[in-house]
């Protein structure tokens, strides 16, 4: 890439070189209200809080305990069906599911963790300061956020930003498969440790999951993972390597 390309890109996401001009942009607006990481967590999130899961490396989710209702809707149906879902205990909690936004047609699907507090009451993800990153993060490999398909492991927010159960991903994850399929997506980005370990059924660091080309479930979508913009405020030295991961991202799309 050429300097005034690379520069260009670096541009939209509001930075001349990946250091933050000042604590305020790094630190304000929405963030998950966790600590920030100890030297092994430093790949975004603790694995401990992550959803136990058993099934090795790429392989294909595993089936619902029931027959999956989902296989017949259409991206509305669903979309109702998730809206009037009881099936887990966040259905006490929440202000209202949060399905996803974006193309249709998106060639890229952006899946993070779960809602926050923002997303919850708006009913969008992605709409704070996390989500402003994002839209930056995007500019800076040339698409719009109106151009990709934005979507979370969890549909509804979990009190307090805690970390998903797993009998609540395990409810939810059939609404994400089923998205994934009506949407037909070139690639997969995954923003964030809980997101990345439940999408590829496994407990590697997000440090070992970086930098390779993965493959969702059966339908074998290319998947690359990447830090959490929430992470990347809170770890803003970390923003040169999410970039990198941008372009091998990009990489990866261009080559399916």
């Amino acid at each position: 890439m050429n300097r005034a390309l690379r520069r260009e890109y670096l541009a939209a996401l509001g930075l001349e070189t990946w250091v933050v001009r000042n604590r305020r942009e790094a630190l304000g607006g929405t963030v998950r209200a966790t600590p920030a990481p100890s030297a092994a967590a430093a790949d975004g999130a603790p694995a401990a809080a992550v959803a136990p899961l058993n099934a090795p490396l790429n392989a294909p989710l595993n089936a619902p305990r029931e027959a999956p209702r989902e296989a017949a809707y259409d991206l509305r149906q669903l979309r109702d069906r998730v809206a009037a879902c009881t099936r887990c205990g966040l259905a006490a909690t929440r202000t209202q599911t949060v399905f996803g936004v974006g193309n249709a047609r998106a060639e890229w699907l952006i899946v993070g963790e779960a809602p926050g507090a923002e997303e919850d009451r708006q009913g969008e993800p992605f709409v704070g300061r996390a989500g402003q990153l994002l839209n930056a993060m995007l500019r800076a490999i040339g698409l719009a956020r109106e151009q990709v398909f934005i979507a979370n492991v969890l549909k509804c927010r979990p009190p307090h930003n805690r970390d998903p159960l797993a009998s609540e991903i395990a409810e939810c994850l059939p609404f994400l498969e089923r998205q994934i399929a009506l949407l037909k997506p070139k690639i997969i980005l995954s923003v964030g440790l809980i997101a990345a370990q439940n999408l590829l059924q496994t407990h590697s660091t997000l440090g070992r999951l970086r930098q390779k080309a993965h493959v969702f479930g059966a339908s074998q979508v290319p998947l690359v993972v990447t830090y959490h913009p929430a992470y990347l405020l809170r770890t803003p030295s970390d923003k040169r390597k999410a970039w990198d991961d941008l372009k091998f991202a990009r990489e990866v799309c261009a080559r399916g």
